[in-house]
């Protein structure tokens, strides 16, 4: 398959629309916001166009369908059996983290987050005035390890862990082992864990373990996920949470309910059956795609000798670069990205502290592309030298 960019111009896109909000210039290319340029699987495509032609887009259910394309996707990738009670339709997996906190914990109540991290685990944590506790992941040779001496200690003054798994920005896909000492450290102090587990099906050479499939596990957690990523439909609000735990469904579903969000999006309803029956074989062509984009712009940074290190991603389609040794404060170093290189990526310090001198690179492109992207650091740098 030929992954090329799609132009994207006129169709009310965040990448492109909200450029000058957040850059203060539309004149760059935007790498940032995590969707990708690449066309969605002509499955998708085709399923969409046949529903737009009925001409009553009302309220709509979920099907049976609906639950067992989830159910198949888990069981055929992952090799998880569940339940169709498990699943829980939703709109978007943080609205869904939101209604997690409220459902598990009480104002002033301690939740765990692992930093750098996406900046909605933080603020949604301090907008429902839970107590911040962040479990700072340690870079060890352009690889991020967990401090589990630090990690038990926060814990045990938590009642909500919010694990990423995958990990956005920094790619790591968590080892068994890791994933089996964060669960009895949790399970030892009550502690409920909400895992974010988009990026699930963008893992290259390594195995992603969903947090669900642990049978210790299984009756103390919540798992979100959405083939928004995957199939690049994140504008179709569709996701949804497996909870094999009754009670702690219940208590899930009281505070999705209270919020209203609970109608289906027909659209988003025909994307995930299409997506999750059907797409297999572009998603494995996607994977190859990326993964040639990862290499090549590593090789780049490498062979022109450019001060920055391109993490080893073990999955998404997200770079995290270490830019510390350009030799610039991290201000300037946002300055120099936007105002010499042209290019709109997103700043490292909006994923925490521990994220000055980093940059978030979106590679889910054309090759094209990415070859312009890196000749403008090329040509910003050599002009700064």
């Amino acid at each position: 398959m030929d992954f090329k960019a799609v132009d994207r111009q006129g169709t009310y896109t965040t990448k492109l629309d909200d450029a000058v909000k957040k850059f203060g210039t539309d004149d760059l290319m935007p790498l940032w916001v995590a969707d990708m340029d690449l066309a969605s699987p002509e499955c998708v495509q085709k399923t969409l166009i046949k529903r737009a032609k009925h001409p009553i887009y009302g309220y709509t259910v979920y099907p049976p369908r609906y639950y067992d394309a989830i159910r198949g996707w888990m069981k055929k990738r992952f090799d998880w059996e569940i339940k169709k009670e498990w699943i829980v339709p939703c709109y978007g997996v943080i609205p869904s983290m939101n209604f997690a906190i409220e459902a598990y914990s009480q104002k002033g109540d301690g939740v765990v987050i692992q930093s750098p991290i996406y900046p909605p685990f933080a603020s949604s944590v301090k907008r429902k005035k839970r107590k911040l506790y962040d479990n700072v992941l340690r870079n060890k040779n352009a690889r991020y390890e967990i401090d589990f001496e630090d990690f038990e200690k926060k814990i045990k003054k938590s009642k909500i862990f919010l694990l990423c798994s995958p990990h956005n920005p920094t790619g790591r896909v968590w080892d068994e082992e890791e994933l089996e000492k964060m669960i009895d450290i949790c399970l030892e102090n009550n502690v409920v864990i909400v895992s974010d587990e988009i990026h699930a099906d963008i893992v290259y050479e390594k195995t992603h373990h969903i947090l669900g499939s642990f049978e210790k596990m299984k009756d103390h957690c919540v798992i979100l996920n959405a083939p928004s990523k995957t199939f690049n439909i994140a504008g179709l609000n569709t996701s949804y949470a497996i909870i094999p735990d009754d009670r702690l469904r219940r208590r899930f579903s009281v505070r999705q309910d209270k919020s209203g969000v609970t109608n289906g999006n027909p659209f988003g309803i025909e994307a995930l059956m299409s997506a999750y029956e059907e797409g297999d074989i572009w998603l494995e062509a996607l994977k190859v795609h990326l993964a040639e984009n990862i290499t090549f712009v590593k090789a780049f940074i490498n062979a022109n000798n450019i001060p920055i290190t391109a993490f080893s991603s073990e999955a998404t389609y997200l770079l995290w670069l270490d830019c510390s040794k350009m030799g610039m404060t991290h201000a300037e170093l946002v300055d120099f990205f936007i105002t010499k290189a042209k290019l709109g990526l997103n700043d490292g310090m909006s994923f925490g502290k521990t994220g000055e001198g980093y940059m978030r690179l979106n590679i889910g492109t054309s090759r094209a592309v990415l070859e312009e992207a890196m000749q403008r650091i090329l040509k910003a740098y050599r002009e700064m030298k």
